[in-house]
């Protein structure tokens, strides 16, 4: 019995990890994945983008993005690509991370079920009714006598995106213009595929 809770302990801590990553080179399989992306837009134009979690930074998601426009130019059979069009966005949000001090009142709330009839005795006259699992007082789904988050800190993720034309030949005298060989060669060291 101990070497199954060992192996389920040790399978739980491999998860936790894989989720405190940050997003490797690869394909996103569902839109809600992070990864990257293209759709075909002419027989030479494409649309590709990469999307990376709140622990990638924007540099690596602008690197992945570049690195996947020459590889998909090379799978095309073209030389060199032009970005027509190229875009980084950023999502912002607040995360609250739980109290120390309250693990157990972090979901209590008063019910009839539980309580009895003397739940009436505890009932708060500003509470909305509410059948999930949180208080809800007068202050809100997060009562500051009751729990919740005892700070917030910004998470920050980013998609960057790009509009390419692919050539075929010698790569113009032009900055908007990359070899795929080129880039491929240079971008390869820094690019971190995921672990198999």
């Amino acid at each position: 019995m101990k070497r199954l809770t060992l192996a389920a302990a040790f399978a739980g801590l491999a998860l936790l990890g894989a989720c405190a990553t940050a997003t490797p080179y690869q394909q996103a399989l569902t839109a809600s994945d992070s990864g990257y992306s293209e759709q075909k837009i002419e027989d030479n134009r494409f649309q590709v983008q990469f999307e990376g979690n709140s622990l990638t930074d924007r540099k690596t998601v602008e690197t992945y993005l570049l690195y996947r426009a020459a590889e998909l130019t090379k799978q095309s059979g073209y030389d060199h690509f032009r970005v027509v069009r190229r875009d980084t966005d950023a999502t912002t949000r607040l995360v609250g991370s739980p109290s120390a001090y309250d693990p157990f009142y972090d979901h209590f709330y008063l019910d009839y079920r539980y309580f009895g009839p003397r739940a009436a005795y505890f009932h708060d006259p500003y509470r909305r009714y509410y059948p999930g699992p949180a208080y809800y007082s007068r202050w809100g789904a997060y009562d500051p006598f009751w729990g919740g988050p005892s700070e917030y800190r910004e998470r920050t993720s980013y998609v960057a995106s790009a509009e390419i034309v692919m050539g075929k030949g010698p790569k113009p005298d032009d900055v908007a213009y990359f070899d795929a060989s080129q880039v491929i060669f240079n971008l390869t060291g820094s690019i971190q595929r995921p672990a198999a």
